[in-house]
């Protein structure tokens, strides 16, 4: 199995830079009496309270694959959290929401995601989804090291891969499975850190986990050292620093 190396702590560092997509797509939401909500992807829980909150919900699950990070997570009434693998959800009963807030970039193939999802969503329900693109040099970088020894072998040959389309292929794709409306942006969040090595910290919390969790303990220790060394030929030195972060926005309702 897969090792759990998802760390609360480290993800929560850019807990105020990492809500700001996060308010952003529930402000596209349109609340509706006692509705049903699924979170894909709700890490600690914390923003899926906010969601089941502020609509608010009757009820409200929360989906992650890490137990790690779910074992932060405090149920409520009406609120509920459990382990699961976005690529393989079945529910009988269909969501009024369909929620997913910086997950799906993990899943491949979004055309067959996103009819599975809008599978989940009820009659006049709700696709709310956020992603980051994966054009940051965060993202090159690792692929380029990757594709170095040891690295190469240890890893078999496998690196991430961007799953993420462009917007005018999203908006073709939720109005070919059937949704009324659509809202459909690219958005570039700009985080202003003190230097780029908080950058690094970042990616230890997101991106590189898909990297740690297929190495060695040894051999990603130097995958993260490598990594370090070929992003600071690829970012500016400067303090403070701007990191920009490009995220693809996507709301519509059957």
């Amino acid at each position: 199995m897969t090792p759990d190396v998802w760390n609360p702590a480290q993800y929560e560092r850019f807990r105020a830079e990492r809500r700001q997509p996060f308010d952003d797509l529930l402000a596209l939401v349109r609340p509706r009496p006692a509705m049903r909500i699924i979170d894909l992807g709700c890490g600690t829980g914390d923003l899926t309270r906010e969601l089941h909150q502020k609509l608010p919900a009757t009820s409200t699950v929360g989906v992650d694959r890490s137990p790690r990070m779910l074992a932060r997570a405090t149920p409520a009434p009406g609120l509920g959290f459990e382990v699961g693998d976005i690529a393989h959800l079945s529910f009988e009963t269909p969501f009024d929401l369909v929620f997913s807030n910086a997950a799906l970039q993990w899943v491949p193939d979004h055309p067959a995601l996103l009819a599975r999802l809008t599978g989940l969503v009820a009659d006049h329900g709700q696709l709310a989804i956020q992603v980051p693109t994966f054009r940051h040099p965060i993202y090159a970088a690792a692929t380029a090291v990757a594709a170095a020894e040891p690295f190469r072998s240890a890893l078999g040959g496998w690196t991430l891969e961007s799953p993420v389309l462009e917007p005018e292929e999203y908006a073709r794709l939720l109005f070919d499975l059937g949704h009324r409306e659509q809202q459909v942006r690219l958005q570039v969040y700009a985080h202003v850190l003190p230097s780029r090595e908080d950058v690094i910290e970042w990616v230890k919390g997101t991106l590189l986990t898909s990297y740690q969790e297929r190495l060695p303990a040894e051999c990603y220790d130097a995958f993260l050292r490598a990594y370090r060394e070929r992003l600071f030929t690829m970012i500016a030195d400067e303090r403070p620093f701007l990191f920009t972060m490009s995220r693809m926005l996507c709301w519509a309702r059957r």
